[in-house]
């Protein structure tokens, strides 16, 4: 093939999307949503156990989902140009406005740190990674222990901030994990007693995050911090213990959810497909509300009662940001197709199923779900 040669697509077109999947990106988003509008109030205990639940499972959810619909990649046509479209386009202009905004209203950062995601966009930059090197965790002989041991041994060094490498690595088993998954895991998780152990591993597990989480440092749920550092100030093996056992919280709650979650489709599949704008936009609304009128810092003294109604409202705002104006609106900003960038490709020689097409976690209606798990994006 010469340099001017039209580059071949490997994938065949869009299938239906999966209800299953959708239906899980769903749930998670409003977990997401919610998760981010009580960040402000984890002083009061009535906030912090609720986010100290939510923060335990959310993120391994999202990123199970996400690894498994990207099961297929390997980086033909089709699957690139998504990637620069639906991943690093927005990545740019959502970390850009973000900090362009923050420095506005708190004068951080002083420079513009395009590669150093400050909040929503590490997750798009952890997609992106995570896509590109899937190939090698399909290869791998032992991939789930591999990750893991990666996962602990992170926790041990410094690592910059470039592309949110630090919870890149510490949440990669979740990635790895679901990029092994299969539709007839996710059909066992249907079993009556398996959905009857998730209820009440998920009740048990809230009561308990009700009951302690005043006493415990949230910081390790954001999952970016060396061990030694403050307020973690852990040595290495309390470190690689603690992330441990926070690694296999995650999962067992990760999967009790996936087990409860509906299998046909209904309102919430419909939205669950457009995850992807909600994500990106969410974020805006929250620094407005917070920066330009002190929200938060108003409805402290209005106790658990701030904590019901922000959870209410978060529930609103999400489902409004999954509608379908939403999507009309910013879909040529968030995932333009950029036809002026790429070549043309040639008529597909290999074919692979349609479920390589789609990797982002968050969903789009342009984005495809997998067809081989159970009829089910879910910060």
């Amino acid at each position: 093939m010469s340099a001017l040669d039209p580059l071949p697509v490997a994938t065949t077109p869009p299938k239906e999307r999966v209800a299953y999947l959708d239906n899980a990106r769903y749930w998670v988003m409003l977990l997401v949503v919610i998760g981010h509008s009580l960040t402000e109030l984890v002083v009061m205990d009535s906030a912090r156990g609720v986010y100290t639940w939510i923060y335990s499972f959310h993120m391994p959810f999202f990123i199970l989902i996400s690894g498994y619909t990207a099961r297929h990649y390997i980086g033909d046509f089709r699957q690139i140009r998504r990637i620069v479209s639906t991943l690093i386009v927005p990545y740019l202009l959502v970390e850009t406005s973000l900090q362009l905004i923050t420095k506005h209203y708190d004068g951080k950062p002083e420079h513009l740190m395009i590669l150093s995601p400050q909040w929503l966009g590490w997750f798009l930059a952890a997609l992106f990674i995570w896509r590109i090197t899937t190939p090698i965790w399909r290869a791998l002989k032992y991939p789930i222990t591999t990750s893991i041991v990666i996962s602990l041994l992170a926790g041990l060094i410094e690592i910059p901030n470039v592309l949110a490498l630090p919870k890149v690595l510490a949440l990669l088993p979740f990635w790895v994990i679901g990029l092994h998954m299969n539709r007839e895991l996710f059909m066992r998780l249907g079993d009556v007693r398996i959905r009857i152990a998730s209820v009440v591993a998920l009740v048990t597990s809230f009561v308990i995050c009700q009951m302690y989480a005043g006493s415990w440092t949230t910081q390790w749920l954001l999952w970016k911090d060396r061990y030694s550092e403050d307020p973690l100030d852990a040595g290495p093996w309390e470190g690689m213990m603690t992330r441990g056992e926070l690694l296999l919280v995650g999962a067992l709650l990760t999967f009790a959810t996936l087990s409860l979650i509906p299998r046909g489709r209904s309102i919430t599949t419909v939205l669950g497909g457009r995850t992807f704008y909600c994500y990106l936009l969410h974020g805006y609304v929250i620094i407005l509300l917070d920066r330009q009128f002190d929200l938060w810092a108003r409805l402290e003294e209005y106790g658990a009662v701030s904590v019901v109604g922000c959870m209410v409202v978060a529930v609103v705002l999400a489902n409004i940001l999954m509608t379908k104006p939403v999507a009309t609106v910013f879909r040529p900003l968030f995932e333009p197709r950029l036809t002026w960038l790429f070549r043309e490709a040639e008529p597909p020689s290999v074919r692979v199923p349609a479920s390589s097409v789609d990797g982002a976690a968050p969903s789009s209606p342009r984005s495809t779900g997998p067809s081989s798990p159970p009829p089910v994006k879910a910060p």
